[in-house]
């Protein structure tokens, strides 16, 4: 189930907190739970992305972003993500995730992320390519730049982060429709045995 009640707090938390720059770090903390664990009694790699939601959101309201999606009633999506996992977080492990933009093209705004151990290792890091969207769609980052009273122009972004974006502008979407899965006659487990 998805964590409400920890996304609720950690909203309270981030509307009380004063504003921050666009482009300054959010940090905000977080306790490997029971039900956060994977069998090997550690932390689930998608409840990672899950609790990255938890440092996002507090983002969003620190830099006024949930102030201009109420008033100009977008939504907030994520387009992809590319993820590195490098450290266990073990059961009631505190960890800080920090949050920061690193900036945009005509399409999605780019959004770094990490967690990190009370040791000062880094468990994982993530970068996510979301999206403003209105009822027509991905709002452009010109749009959304005015709108927030950003720059128009985006800082240049990580050389790793423009090759990702150069990986996915190549990649097929759907996937594979020369010869999509044949789900009806693909082998079950049962029948491999």
């Amino acid at each position: 189930m998805y964590p409400f009640l920890r996304l609720f707090w950690q909203s309270y938390l981030a509307r009380r907190a004063p504003r921050i720059g666009l482009f300054d770090t959010q940090v905000t903390t977080h306790l490997c739970m029971p039900w956060d664990l994977d069998m090997w009694m550690e932390l689930n790699n998608g409840r990672t992305l899950t609790i990255y939601d938890l440092g996002r959101i507090p983002l969003a309201y620190r830099i006024g972003l949930i102030d201009t999606l109420k008033r100009e009633r977008w939504g907030l999506t994520v387009a992809g993500s590319v993820v590195r996992y490098r450290r266990r977080v073990r059961m009631f492990a505190k960890v800080q995730i920090h949050s920061r933009i690193l900036g945009w093209d005509k399409r999605f705004i780019y959004i770094d992320q990490s967690m990190w151990k009370t040791d000062g290792d880094c468990a994982s890091q993530a970068v996510y390519r979301t999206a403003l969207t209105d009822s027509n769609g991905i709002v452009p980052t010109t749009r959304s730049a005015a709108a927030l009273g950003m720059p128009v122009e985006s800082p240049p972004l990580p050389e790793f982060v423009l090759k990702w974006i150069e990986t996915e502008d190549a990649r097929s979407w759907p996937p594979d429709t020369q010869n999509p899965p044949d789900l009806v006659h693909a082998p079950q487990a049962e029948d491999a045995a």
